[in-house]
């Protein structure tokens, strides 16, 4: 019997997540049947989508999240002991799961239940699997280039541009032969996205004039913006675009952590909706749940040949979960964060 330690979400978060809003349950594990796997965690990833989720799943429920693990003991031929998988058993460190069951299950858009074998990555860490070449890569790479329609030369704005999305889109940005501006929470970070990742400027919201600073860098305006913290500096944002601009919706992490019942105020979009004929839309990374291996090729080749640098905030520890994740929303991290078992 392998003893195993699980977080499980008790109370529906109320603003910041507490650590009292969890408990740390272990529990004995059974043994193996035909068709199962052993998974013996190695890295979890923490992301904002674990704080907006909470609010549409009764409690309790094993918190969820992506991680890579190491078979440990294996009752399935495809999956032989030593195989590094990718799965979304979340914070826990070990698991047991039934390769014969695997189905995607959706609550409200989150894929429940997901098992591949981690790719190679060519001397890579493996903890990339749930960062640059995982969910948020992929997520970065699909809600880009398929929404947003890049060409060269045009100009595009990220906005929570130092996270593990949003790095990963300005970068594959430039690839793409095209301007970009960043907003980041953090001087430090605004350095980063500029000398480190090569972003054509970026600044730090908290202590510019949003509308006035993009008026400068982007005196043409701007023709793709992807928003991943919605709210007050996204209107201002929409409100600069192009005719015809595209508008890639990926979150609002502004607003996870208000009262559900009160509902956020921004200045209104419709007119520059409609008057520059904008497109705007929100899109969920299971979309192309059938192409994440094409986007993994490529974002690896992007890393191994230099046009792509994946940045990882480590965090060293199972104890340490509940502390990174609330790390991660208050804006600590630059790039990925990441927690090591």
């Amino acid at each position: 019997m392998v003893k195993a330690r699980k977080y499980v979400v008790k109370k529906h978060f109320e603003g910041v997540p507490k650590k009292s809003d969890f408990d740390i349950v272990e529990y004995e594990l059974p043994s193996l049947k035909d068709g199962e796997i052993l998974i013996k965690t190695e890295w979890v990833s923490v992301d904002p989508y674990l704080r907006a989720y909470n609010r549409n799943i009764p409690v309790p429920y094993d918190q969820f999240s992506y991680q890579v693990g190491i078979v440990e003991e294996s009752k399935h031929p495809n999956y032989p002991i030593g195989t590094r998988v990718v799965t979304h058993n979340g914070w826990c460190n070990y698991s047991v799961v039934d390769v014969t069951k695997i189905t995607t299950t959706d609550t409200a858009g989150l894929s429940l239940q997901v098992l591949y074998k981690l790719p190679e990555l060519k001397g890579l860490s493996p903890s990339l699997g749930i960062g640059a070449v995982g969910m948020p890569g992929i997520t970065a790479y699909y809600g880009f280039l398929e929404i947003c329609q890049p060409k060269a030369g045009e100009t595009v704005v990220v906005t929570g541009a130092a996270g593990a999305v949003g790095s990963v889109v300005g970068q594959i940005a430039k690839i793409k032969g095209c301007k970009v501006i960043g907003f980041a929470g953090s001087d430090d970070k605004v350095k980063w996205l500029e000398e480190e990742l090569g972003f054509d400027k970026a600044f730090n919201y908290k202590t510019v004039d949003v509308q006035s600073v993009l008026k400068t860098a982007a005196p043409k305006g701007v023709d793709c913006y992807f928003d991943n913290v919605g709210g007050e500096i996204s209107s201002l944002i929409i409100a600069q675009m192009n005719k015809f601009g595209r508008v890639s919706v990926c979150g609002s992490i502004s607003s996870y952590n208000e009262d559900p019942k009160k509902t956020p105020t921004a200045p209104i979009l419709q007119p520059s909706i409609v008057f520059k004929e904008l497109k705007i839309e929100g899109f969920i990374v299971t979309r192309w749940a059938n192409r994440w291996q094409e986007a993994i090729v490529q974002l690896i080749t992007w890393i191994k040949d230099g046009q792509l640098k994946p940045k990882e905030h480590v965090t060293v520890g199972f104890d340490k979960l509940y502390d990174a994740f609330v790390g991660m929303l208050a804006g600590e991290n630059k790039g990925k964060a990441v927690v090591k078992i």
